[in-house]
């Protein structure tokens, strides 16, 4: 044990001594979760649309205000033939228009089905779908208020009414259906992988590079209190970031952290298993730092997209959705997002957290393997 703190008090005298990584182990994790928890954001407000109304009736203007009020749209121009949107689509300054014909009120007041055009940019989908999404929505809402007041007009007072069906619809955990509450914690586990893999492998490296890993090799320090010692203080940091980051996105974001935060560090440590085990590994395979950050982007890139950080998992085809099964985010994502937003409890994570504490133990006894052999 004297051992392993000798390391460990000699990892935190070599940090403290690179100024230079002090502010990229502090501040860079709360930056990074500023300008993501800003830019990661599905939210799509004002789409820029632009309007070709031929009808120009009083059916016309209140269908169309139905749009703009609903805050999903924003006009950027009106035109008064059709070929005129196309310059807006080509140029990139309109995403949706909407084309109303001539005879479209004439139409609705003679109880004949009114015709629209609604034509969304398909280049950027995520934008088309949600606005196509909103128009069909909002078009559907006021063809049902027609046919209420029609039916209310045909029948009159003291008649039959019109049945309605009133589904009353609750969000539950996130009401207000805030994209944020989404990706923030899954923005803790992209700070957390990121960090520990790149401390993990470039601290070793580095001491090779220095030509201090061959006397720490012959010191009688037995392979397993070098390797503890050295990963010892990464995991120290490691907790210490995420309750970093969980305070800047309770208290600045207003992200929920409903859940036990014991269970939360106790998800991270068991992330970290994971990440460690994949910095050591990287450790073995590179011989410089530059080496070392190149293999880390290899195995951090397919942790990001297929760990469902953005892209839902029950989305991708069946052969990614079982490799899926050995990326340790798989696990972390769903197990954050359950415990800061649903505040979930053991009985609902331990089906998640036996799998990645599983792998993260296998990752981390292979590379110790691997380290260990090439100490000897």
């Amino acid at each position: 044990m004297k051992a392993i703190l000798s390391i460990v008090h000699k990892e935190f005298l070599q940090l403290r001594r690179d100024r230079r990584l002090f502010p990229l182990l502090f501040l860079s994790p709360v930056l990074q979760l500023l300008l993501l928890g800003y830019a990661a954001n599905l939210d799509v407000r004002n789409i820029p649309a632009v309007v070709c109304d031929q009808d120009g009736s009083a059916a016309s203007r209140e269908f169309i205000a139905g749009f703009l009020n609903s805050g999903y749209f924003s006009v950027r121009a009106r035109v008064e033939r059709l070929d005129e949107i196309d310059a807006y689509l080509d140029r990139g300054q309109a995403s949706t228009a909407f084309v109303i014909p001539r005879g479209f009120g004439d139409d609705l007041a003679g109880g004949r089905p009114g015709k629209v055009m609604i034509i969304a940019d398909g280049v950027e989908s995520q934008t088309a779908t949600i606005g196509v999404n909103y128009s069909t929505m909002i078009a559907k809402r006021y063809a049902q208020r027609l046919l209420l007041e029609r039916f209310e007009r045909v029948q009159g007072r003291g008649g039959i009414r019109p049945v309605q069906v009133e589904a009353r619809v609750r969000v539950w955990y996130n009401p207000e259906l805030k994209s944020r509450n989404f990706m923030i914690p899954g923005v803790l586990g992209l700070i957390l992988m990121v960090m520990t893999i790149a401390l993990a492998s470039m601290g070793i490296v580095r001491e090779k590079e220095a030509g201090t890993m061959e006397q720490l090799i012959v010191t009688p320090i037995r392979p397993y209190q070098l390797i503890v010692g050295k990963l010892l203080p990464f995991v120290l940091i490691g907790l210490v970031e995420a309750a970093f980051v969980m305070a800047v996105a309770a208290f600045w974001f207003v992200v929920p952290v409903r859940g036990s935060l014991g269970l939360i560090l106790l998800a991270c440590l068991a992330f970290m298993l994971n990440t460690l085990g994949f910095g050591l590994f990287i450790s073995t395979i590179s011989r410089t730092q530059q080496q070392a950050i190149f293999t880390a982007i290899f195995f951090i890139m397919p942790m990001i997209m297929l760990g469902g950080f953005v892209i839902p998992i029950e989305s991708m085809p069946p052969f990614f959705q079982a490799v899926s099964r050995v990326i340790p985010t798989r696990y972390f994502f769903t197990m954050i997002r359950g415990l800061m937003i649903r505040g979930a409890g053991w009985p609902e994570i331990w089906d998640q957290m036996l799998p990645l504490v599983a792998l993260g133990a296998f990752v981390l006894s292979m590379s110790i393997a691997r380290f260990k052999k090439k100490l000897d």
